[in-house]
């Protein structure tokens, strides 16, 4: 049996959600959400602060100080904790409060940003306040995960070889666009090691990081208001654009079929779909999704009917009454 001492020290690589059971859909979900950490961005994380640890950055006394809209933010306050680190989560409106609130369990501080930078958005005037932090105080170290190498390396060197040994005829992966560390580890290591993969971007509509225009954007995780400086688009070989009621009208999906995912994975498969339904009639490929996250940290919205209505139009089935209960009488009446 696995024991553990630190809680960054287990990740389960190999598990898979058959999606044409659950929405017909011919893609694996590959679910990266099993680890204390509760998304995939544990990998980033604990790859940033071990890196730093090596090469001096990070000494006792330190406060690690990252921008985040939720994932990351977890997972290092949760790493910063069982290593002896502070923790502050510089964060904007769209974090989820349940992960304010657990990045605080940990005993981390959370800043939220409410004005934007005028070209930049939220992102820019988080990292704006970032870098004045650490200009300020020494103490706080900031590993940028938008430019930090061991972002996309993590992946490079375990979600990329573990998807290619569960699936050596792997045809194409789908991954999400947020920092890009996720989608660079996985595109460059297909593209070095089995070419013949093809490496499809799902994005949200409203992110500029394939050069779209800047729009709101209400679902944390993936998209961008500054394009990431890790992106190679040169690794990437196709871009799906998703809206974000799309997103939620495919996390409702699966929450039908019992499967809770987080707004990142409703995005992902939506991308899929929509990839895999262009493509000609009667074309078998193997694929396989990245599912970044659990939709536990979306109870407050993509899953709450009222956050909703507030900001989209209303989706099916909103505000429908719910199905009575069957008289217990009847329960027992047909027993036996």
């Amino acid at each position: 049996m696995p024991v553990i001492q630190a809680p960054h020290e287990i990740n389960m690589e190999d598990l898979y959600v058959d999606l044409a059971a659950v929405c017909d859909l011919p893609v694996f979900l590959k679910c990266e959400s099993f680890n204390f950490a509760g998304s995939v961005k544990l990998k980033a994380a604990r790859e940033m602060v071990l890196a730093a640890e090596r090469d001096g950055s990070l000494t006792p006394g330190s406060v690690i100080v990252e921008s985040s809209s939720g994932n990351l933010g977890i997972a290092l306050s949760m790493i910063a904790a069982s290593r002896g680190y502070g923790f502050l989560c510089v964060t904007d409106s769209r974090c989820n409060p349940a992960s304010r609130r657990q990045m605080q369990s940990f005993g981390a501080q959370v800043l939220t940003i409410s004005r934007p930078d005028r070209t930049r958005g939220l992102l820019g005037a988080r990292m704006d306040y970032v870098q004045r932090l650490v200009a300020y105080d020494p103490r706080y170290v900031w590993l940028n995960q938008y430019t930090n190498p061991h972002n996309w390396s993590a992946h490079y060197r375990t979600t990329a070889p573990a998807i290619a040994a569960q699936f050596p005829a792997l045809d194409v992966l789908f991954v999400g666009a947020g920092t890009t560390g996720t989608l660079m580890g996985c595109a460059r290591w297909f593209w070095e090691h089995r070419r013949s993969v093809t490496v499809v971007a799902v994005d949200s509509v409203g992110s500029v990081t394939f050069g779209g225009p800047p729009a709101r954007r209400l679902i944390p995780g993936l998209g961008a208001g500054v394009r990431p400086p890790l992106l190679d688009t040169g690794l990437v070989d196709d871009v799906v654009l998703v809206e974000e009621r799309e997103t939620i009208e495919t996390c409702r999906t699966m929450a039908r079929r019992g499967f809770l995912f987080g707004g990142s994975t409703g995005t992902v498969v939506s991308g899929a779909r929509r990839w895999l339904a262009a493509r000609p009639g009667g074309e078998r490929l193997t694929a396989v999704a990245i599912a970044p996250d659990q939709g536990d940290r979306y109870l407050d919205s993509v899953y709450d009917p009222e956050w909703v209505a507030e900001h989209y139009a209303p989706l099916e089935g909103d505000g429908e009454p719910p199905v009575p209960p069957v008289p217990a009488q009847r329960l027992v009446a047909g027993v036996g």
